[in-house]
């Protein structure tokens, strides 16, 4: 299984923000620092405020930083909502599945388990162990 581009962003500007302390960043300055699109960041950023990671403000002296306290961010939390669907195999998608075996194969329950356990672990994760405190230099 591999996260979207989408998922791995939304980590990344999360961990930025937690060791910013509580001060606020631009995507500019994320982007930057990532050396990654500013244009996929501005998508990732918008989708973080609405789920109620982030807080997005506008203006002069505006820009983002965490809702809440980055120990209480799980990282599992984040993946699930990030992420477009856990299709991990065919037969997850009920609605375009054409497996021919679908009805006599134990793989989809097998590959569910492996997910389950695989959020049981994110879940036991915060921003807070998921990166040691790095320089973040504020461009001026």
């Amino acid at each position: 299984m591999q996260l979207t581009l989408h998922s791995d962003y939304s980590l990344r500007v999360l961990i930025y923000l937690s060791q910013t302390d509580k001060k606020i960043s631009t995507i500019t300055e994320i982007s930057k620092f990532y050396q990654i699109s500013k244009n996929h960041l501005v998508k990732v950023v918008h989708k973080l405020a609405q789920y109620g990671f982030i807080i997005s403000t506008q203006g002069k002296g505006g820009g983002i930083q965490l809702a809440k306290k980055s120990s209480e961010i799980k990282v599992g939390d984040v993946v699930r909502k990030m992420e477009p669907n856990f299709n991990l195999v065919e037969c997850f998608n009920e609605k375009t599945n054409q497996c021919v075996i679908t009805d006599v194969c134990r793989l989809k329950g097998v590959m569910e388990l492996g997910m389950k356990a695989f959020f049981n672990v994110l879940d036991q994760y915060t921003l807070v162990d998921c990166s040691t405190k790095f320089q973040v230099h504020k461009q001026g």
